[in-house]
């Protein structure tokens, strides 16, 4: 067989080798997550695995929608990834055991090789799985297209109670534009065991690069002291760690948290802690960057968020390929939802260059289920999907590249990782979100951090990253798009948020001479400033505010309507705004008009309000906003003569604000600001 499985001994890896990816599996053994690691297969049917894509032929959606429409195909072929009751277990040695006459897959997420991203980032031409097995039964070795089709790549049958070692040399030359290997276990007349298994290559490279982890945490050392001791738990890991730094920031001290010994003690003197004032992420993330470069033992920069859970072995795999790209690259990983735990949150992400905004790449969507729709029957999914950037929820960083292009913009929080990849990109250095690296994570679904404080973060910070890196004249659709947002918060009673929009808008016009000095001092005077307005105010129950009351009941009693149309919305937007014209109604500075749960609080929808409760995105609060005509007239003629000014003096600005970028990353000028330094 050309490229077929041979027997092997264990030996066969030695020098000249490198494991680049290893069979993992679940420890918890819960189900939730366990179609992400290994599944059984019920049939090869139609759905997401036509008999015509597992065979590689000609099949092609019938429609424009795509294949990943979540909808509830009977007929799919892993009936929606069933898990391995029923089809065999994994063993006390971190193995699978296929019961007979049941297969089991490793096309999963965390098991499939994402053949495409090693064919584009590296020069490798062929990939060698390596398996150990015993018993009775077959491994098929699959690889997908970027279509989605599925193809059978090789096989090997096996015979023997003594394990067996097989490898397959595999090509690389057609995943140019996506694709997966994977293989699957066949039980034949009795039990069959994979006792392991590991993708490498055959390479010069194989020491692996030292990484310093860098952790910035505020406040949550029940998430972060878990984390540690879930590091100090993996020798493999460990062993190419030089440091562990975690910048504190917050009140609530790790080392007071009651796990924090064990966990140092674990860590021995790979732990550093740092405390520091609360500069947000970028201040936290740029010390940890500052810290590796300033030792120059670490090839890379690990960032980690302090809230989330890090599939460890994605670790090695980053370090793996950031050592065998053909550039120094950012390498990402992806977000699953830790609330939801076989969800997708994030797996790729880009800048829409034109309305300068983030979100998912496509073909990708934010939130895939694995428990209902595996791998295999994803089909948008098996193309390779190239990022602009990679959150800092999990973002390996070369060091090379830190030294060459600096830190974090002073951005406290928001954009700082889009703007540090763009930045990056820009010098040459692209960034890789490479599948099968991934954490688990709080979804921002669960937030609205564009109506508290941070949305004078959020203003300011895009409208900088567009200036330093908008290919627009005048940044595209960003001005119009910053005012017309603006508008919805009045509309919407928002005059809080409103009025710290404006205050980040004034601050971009004056320019970049202050960032350091805001991030040291603006949160506390953006809150102040909050607490004038009713949107900046909250209780955390509803019984604190007046029953709502209405003098004139409503036409029919149906109420302000959630409309689900686009000319719908858009009649109630023209309506809502001709009534910010007019008087607000008897008893609305008394009484709410109405309760509006966070869900349907569209701003088109509470424009009809003259008051409203409103509770907030995580549901522990709500407000009262209540209608003010004069706020709305002085916001609007404000926002009009500054948004005006932005747009005329885009290039100025733009000209201005890249001219201090080198000096704004710098270490020299974030070391001041570690200190608490003001020197503006």
């Amino acid at each position: 067989m050309s490229e077929a499985a041979t027997a092997a001994s264990p030996s066969s890896v030695e020098d000249g080798f490198r494991v680049v990816q290893r069979l993992v599996l679940p420890a918890d053994q819960e189900l939730d997550v366990q179609s992400l690691y290994v599944s059984g297969i019920t049939s090869f049917s139609s759905g997401g695995d036509s008999m015509s894509r597992q065979s590689g032929g000609d099949y092609e959606p019938t429609d424009a929608k795509d294949a990943d429409d979540d909808d509830d195909d009977s007929s799919s072929s892993e009936g929606g990834a069933p898990g391995m009751s029923g089809f065999g277990r994994i063993t006390d040695g971190a193995g699978v055991a296929v019961d007979p006459h049941r297969r089991v897959t490793l096309g999963t997420y965390f098991n499939a090789f994402p053949a495409s991203y090693w064919r584009r980032w590296t020069e490798f031409g062929t990939v060698r799985l390596t398996a150990r097995v015993r018993g009775h039964g077959s491994v098929i070795v699959y690889r997908s297209t970027a279509k989605g089709h599925v193809v059978r790549a090789d096989s090997s049958r096996i015979d023997s109670e003594e394990p067996t070692t097989l490898t397959f040399d595999l090509p690389l030359k057609p995943f140019i534009d996506g694709g997966w290997y994977w293989f699957d276990l066949e039980g034949g007349h009795g039990e069959f065991v994979l006792e392991d298994a590991h993708w490498g290559f055959e390479t010069d490279k194989v020491r692996s690069g030292r990484i310093t982890i860098g952790i910035t945490t505020f406040n949550r050392p029940d998430f972060c002291v878990p984390q540690l001791v879930n590091l100090a738990s993996n020798p493999a890991v460990l062993d190419i760690i030089d440091e562990i730094v975690v910048v504190d920031q917050g009140t609530n001290k790790v080392v007071d948290d009651p796990g924090y010994e064990a966990a140092a003690a674990g860590l021995g003197n790979k732990l550093r802690i740092i405390e520091q004032p609360n500069l947000g992420g970028s201040g936290g993330f740029s010390r940890a960057m500052n810290e590796a470069i300033s030792m120059g033992a670490s090839d890379y920069v690990l960032l980690l968020d302090d809230d989330v859970v890090c599939e460890l072995e994605g670790i090695i795999r980053a370090v793996a390929f950031a050592d065998l790209v053909k550039t120094p690259s950012l390498v990402g990983g992806q977000m699953f939802s830790l609330y939801d735990r076989s969800v997708m949150h994030a797996y790729g992400e880009a800048i829409a260059k034109y309305r300068w905004f983030w979100g998912p790449v496509a073909p990708s969507v934010h939130g895939h289920d694995f428990s209902k729709k595996s791998l295999r029957q994803t089909s948008w999914m098996h193309r390779r999907i190239d990022v602009d950037y990679n959150g800092w929820w999990m973002c390996l960083i070369p060091t090379q590249v830190i030294r060459e292009i600096g830190l974090s913009l002073p951005m406290f929080i928001k954009w700082d990782d889009a703007e540090f990849g763009l930045r990056a990109g820009a010098h040459g250095y692209p960034t890789v979100t490479l599948p099968g690296v991934a954490v688990w994570h709080v979804p921002w679904t669960e937030k609205d951090d564009t109506l508290d404080w941070q949305a004078y973060f959020h203003e300011r910070n895009r409208l900088v990253s567009g200036l330093l890196h908008s290919p627009y004249p005048h940044g595209g659709k960003l001005v119009r798009e910053s005012l017309e947002n603006h508008v919805k918060r009045l509309m919407s009673m928002q005059y809080g948020t409103g009025e710290t929009i404006l205050l980040a808008l004034q601050d971009v016009l004056d320019g970049p001479d202050r960032m350091h000095h805001d991030i040291l001092h603006r949160l506390q005077e953006v809150r102040a400033l909050r607490d004038d307005y009713d949107d900046g105010k909250s209780e955390p129950e509803l019984d604190a505010f007046p029953a709502p009351r209405r003098k004139k009941l409503e036409k029919r009693g149906k109420g302000i309507p959630v409309p689900s149309t686009t000319i719908g919305k858009a009649k109630m937007a023209a309506t809502g705004l001709v009534r910010q014209a007019l008087p607000t109604r008897d008893l609305a500075g008394e009484h709410p008009e109405g309760i509006v749960p966070h869900v349907d609080q569209r701003w088109y929808r509470l424009a009809h309000f003259d008051s409203a409760i409103v509770s907030s995105a995580d549901g522990v609060a709500a407000s009262w906003y209540r209608r003010d005509p004069g706020q709305f007239r002085d916001q609007l003629r404000r926002s009009l003569k500054m948004h005006a000014q932005l747009y005329k003096e885009w290039d100025e600005l733009a000209e201005r604000w890249r001219s201090a970028l080198p000096e704004l990353t710098s270490p020299e000028r974030w070391k001041l600001t570690f200190e608490g330094l003001d020197d503006e």
